[in-house]
C-alpha cells in the first residue's frame, strides 16, 4: 500500500527535529506544535472604543480543582494582560518571562512597558526554539492586551514567533470559527460592554450545550484608568443582558 507524503516524511525523519526542513519547505515539528495549540481552550481578545479585554474558557471540569488556580488570563503588569492556548506548562515559562521584563522596565525607566516590546521579546524566544537543535518549539500561542499611552492594543504571537497587532482575535480551540464570526460582527466603535456581550454570544454559539458561564474568565483594561479588572462566572452575568 502506498504511503501518504506525510507518512513518508515521518519515515524519513523530517519530523524528528525542529531544524530540518521537509522537501516541501515545512518544519514538521513546528506544524505539530500548531496543531497542539488548536487543542487548547479558546480565548477571545477585542479592542474597543473605551478599552481592551480578553475573555477565556478555562475548560476545567474537575470539581476537585481549585478554580482560581486554573486561571487562563494572566496579569503581566497593572496595565497588561495575556492569555494562552496550547501546553500551559510551556506558557508559564513565557508568562513569567513577560512579568520579569515588565518589572525590569518599571525599575529602570519608572514607566509602564510598551506592549509590543514584551510581545517582540517573547516572539524572539519562540523563534529561537524553531531554529536551534536540542529543543522542541514552544507549543503555545499567546495573546496580549493592554493600554499603551492611553490607546488600547491587542497582539498575538504564534508558535513560529510571528506576531501581529489585531482589532479582534481568537486563539485555541475553534479559533477559525470564532474569527469568522468576528469578521462579520466586530466593529471598532464597540464599547467594552458591547464587545464582551458579543464574545459571550460567540461562545454560546460555538459551544452550544457545553457552554457554561461558570468556566468563563474575563479581564479588561479601560483606557481611562489604565488598570486591569478581572471577573469570573456569575459576575460576568451583567454583560449578557
Amino acid at each position: 500500500m502506498d504511503m501518504s507524503i506525510d507518512m513518508q516524511h515521518q519515515a524519513m525523519g523530517y519530523d524528528r527535529t525542529a531544524t530540518m526542513f521537509s522537501p516541501e519547505g515545512h518544519l514538521l515539528q513546528v506544524e505539530y506544535a500548531e496543531k497542539t495549540v488548536r487543542l487548547g481552550s479558546s480565548s477571545i481578545g477585542m479592542v474597543c472604543s473605551d478599552g481592551v479585554f480578553i475573555i477565556a474558557d478555562k475548560r476545567v471540569n474537575d470539581r476537585l480543582v481549585v478554580q482560581k488556580t486554573a486561571s487562563k488570563v494572566y496579569e503581566i503588569d497593572s496595565h497588561l494582560i495575556a492569555s494562552v492556548a496550547g501546553i500551559v506548562s510551556d506558557a508559564r515559562v513565557l508568562i513569567e518571562k513577560s512579568q520579569v521584563l515588565a518589572q525590569q522596565h518599571r525599575v529602570t525607566y519608572d514607566s509602564p512597558v510598551e506592549i509590543e516590546l514584551i510581545v517582540k521579546e517573547i516572539s524572539n524566544i519562540k523563534q529561537q526554539f524553531t531554529q536551534y537543535g536540542g529543543a522542541r518549539p514552544f507549543g503555545v500561542s499567546l495573546m496580549m492586551a493592554g493600554i499603551d499611552n492611553g490607546r488600547p492594543e491587542l497582539y498575538a504571537s504564534d508558535v513560529t514567533g510571528n506576531y501581529s497587532a489585531y482589532y479582534a482575535n481568537a486563539i485555541g480551540e475553534d479559533d477559525e470559527k470564532i474569527k469568522e464570526i468576528l469578521r462579520q460582527k466586530y466593529k471598532q466603535t464597540m464599547t467594552l460592554k458591547q464587545g464582551i456581550k458579543l464574545a459571550l454570544e460567540i461562545y454560546q454559539e460555538i459551544k452550544a450545550k457545553k457552554y457554561n458561564l461558570d468556566k468563563i474568565e474575563l479581564a479588561y483594561v479601560k483606557s481611562e484608568t489604565g488598570k486591569l479588572e478581572r471577573l469570573e462566572g456569575e459576575k460576568i452575568q451583567d454583560y449578557t443582558k
